[in-house]
């Protein structure tokens, strides 16, 4: 049995090596104030698949045989995958009640599915909520609107394709909602076709421009609480391709806790009833003045619990 003492420690080259390696590879920035966490979650790996040192295990994540499939979980190892069922509730609500209807009001050749892209949709409770919840305000996927849902962790991803949960995932779920689209067993609650089938799963990593560039023009992307983990210029980075793969007046919603504020002026916020977003300006539009949209959304929200939003 291994003892703590026997554990690798990082030296201050191979911290550098392995931030600098990640942050190019997937964006994911760790400072000196996350060495210890960098250094504890690596050792367990480093452990656990006998790679013997950090070196070598840097080395495998480089030029190793599965090195994109070690990467992915370096990924998981170091990042915190927690999302729930109708998470940020009032964000999915105006998604369904306003922003589809809206994209919708405003396709004047064919009436389209709008499309919507889950970025970093980890195990797919994001991407499932927004087929929920438009069934429940009578969209019919597919038609109305189409899912798709991305993640850079193949694990987490293939959580998501399996559509098994624990009790976790339903902090926020109302229980008749659990009983109409789930079904229990051994001590898990499997989603059922009629939602699961109305998502597609795709591997993707933000950096990566070329697989970006297969996903067709997109209404709306949503990407809440991925961003937190990018240093400044992985923001303006992946910022730039929201804005090349969203149509003229398409939607990015963001955490509550995530702002564009020095990271781009290319989007103009966008204040719903009880929600801001931003929004890819359509030319010759006149913006909305974001000062004001920011203070009439202070208000509106002024006393409401999260989950009456």
């Amino acid at each position: 049995m291994k003892n703590e003492s026997a554990s690798p420690t990082l030296s201050d080259a191979e911290f550098r090596l392995f931030t600098d390696f990640l942050r190019r590879r997937c964006g994911l920035h760790f400072n000196q104030d996350t060495r210890y966490l960098v250094e504890k979650r690596l050792a367990r790996r480093v452990e656990e698949a006998d790679f013997g040192s950090f070196a070598s295990y840097l080395y495998q994540l480089r030029s190793g045989p599965d090195a994109e499939e070690e990467l992915s979980r370096i990924i998981d190892v170091l990042t915190t995958n927690e999302t729930y069922f109708y998470r940020e509730r009032s964000q999915l609500r105006a998604l369904v009640n306003e922003i589809i209807p809206d994209i919708r009001s405003r396709q004047t050749v064919s009436k389209r599915p709008v499309s919507i892209w889950s970025a970093g949709c980890a195990s797919g409770e994001e991407p499932f909520s927004i087929v929920m919840m438009g069934m429940d305000a009578g969209l019919v996927p597919g038609v109305d609107f189409r899912v798709y849902a991305s993640d850079i962790s193949r694990a987490v991803l293939a959580r998501a394709r399996r559509g098994l949960y624990r009790e976790a995932s339903f902090r926020e779920l109302e229980t008749a909602t659990r009983r109409r689209y789930f079904t229990e067993k051994d001590g898990l609650a499997r989603i059922s076709d009629e939602v699961r089938r109305h998502v597609d799963f795709i591997q993707m990593n933000l950096l990566d421009e070329a697989r970006v560039s297969l996903l067709g023009p997109m209404d709306v992307i949503i990407c809440r609480n991925v961003i937190i983990y990018f240093d400044l210029e992985t923001k303006k980075r992946v910022m730039k391709t929201f804005h090349q793969k969203l149509c003229p007046g398409g939607y990015l919603l963001l955490g509550h806790s995530e702002s564009l504020i020095n990271v781009t002026a290319e989007f103009e916020l966008k204040h719903l009833s009880r929600d801001l977003v931003y929004r890819r300006p359509v030319p010759g539009e006149e913006r909305e003045d974001s000062w004001h949209a920011l203070a009439r959304i202070g208000i509106a929200n002024a006393g409401i619990p999260e989950s009456e939003r």
